[in-house]
């Protein structure tokens, strides 16, 4: 997906500069942070505008919000209508799924915890740190790198000179694997299989062996090696097994949420 890097970024350095040296970032200034930026997505990229979709994304998305933020956030939760295999939080509590990641799931659990995985980059803090690091740079653009991957096409066409801000185009292994492991706190206390996550990640793996042009961005931004597998698979059996035991793997309403975006005109791209 490509945004409009010289709009979203003035957007972006609307928000005052809060990032000093000895300066840390409230939670106040971090949801006016992702609101800016969530006006911008919502211009910049096509948001699926089915109640019914929205509606599933939204429920889903709130039943592991309400287990995991401890800040009382106004969370957010959109599907992109792209077929690029795709997702992204922004501080504050808004999180975007692509569709094309959706399709390719076989069942909640697997969505669940790409959304978990989401929601614990937010709790965590990730893009903030980032923004952090990135001070004297661009920080508009840096924390669009980060989020969307979106520099790696457009770049040129941008006008933007992002120079050290692709040092930040995508998060550490350990902000990935902080985020893995709040993922599947957050399924598990929501009665969900957490399984679903590395599933999910041999389903994304499998797919880029096939199909590697499909899935560049999300690997992009999203790095992912097969040891995620073991190590969230690790992670899960650390929990005593009556709590991992006869959770939620699919739902009727999940079903019927993938057949309704597979229903829907296709996305342009």
């Amino acid at each position: 997906m490509r945004i409009r890097f010289a709009a979203a970024a003035r957007a972006a350095l609307a928000v005052p500069v809060i990032l000093g040296t000895a300066c840390s970032v409230s939670t106040q200034q971090e949801v006016e942070i992702g609101s800016s930026y969530a006006t911008q997505i919502a211009k910049d990229l096509p948001l699926m505008q089915d109640a019914e979709v929205n509606r599933y994304i939204k429920s889903l998305g709130d039943s592991l919000a309400r287990v995991a933020d401890q800040r009382n956030l106004d969370w957010h939760f959109a599907v992109v209508d792209s077929r690029e295999v795709n997702a992204f939080a922004v501080p504050g509590g808004y999180i975007y799924v692509n569709r094309g990641l959706i399709e390719r799931a076989a069942s909640m659990s697997q969505v669940a915890g790409v959304i978990g995985h989401e929601i614990g980059h937010v709790t965590r803090r990730h893009s903030i740190k980032q923004m952090q690091k990135a001070q004297g740079a661009n920080i508009g653009a840096t924390l669009l790198c980060t989020l969307t991957s979106a520099c790696n096409s457009g770049l040129a066409q941008s006008g933007l000179s992002l120079g050290a801000n692709l040092a930040f185009a995508k998060f550490s292994r350990t902000d990935e694997a902080e985020a893995d492991e709040e993922g599947v706190r957050y399924v598990i206390k929501a009665r969900i299989d957490p399984y679903g996550i590395p599933e999910m990640f041999g389903i994304l793996l499998k797919e880029r062996k096939a199909q590697p042009a499909e899935l560049d961005r999300y690997f992009l931004s999203h790095p992912l090696e097969e040891s995620r597998i073991t190590d969230t698979q690790r992670l899960i059996a650390a929990y005593p097994p009556a709590q991992v035991q006869g959770l939620t793997r699919d739902t009727p309403g999940f079903q019927a949420f993938k057949r309704r975006l597979l229903g829907l005109p296709s996305p342009k791209k």
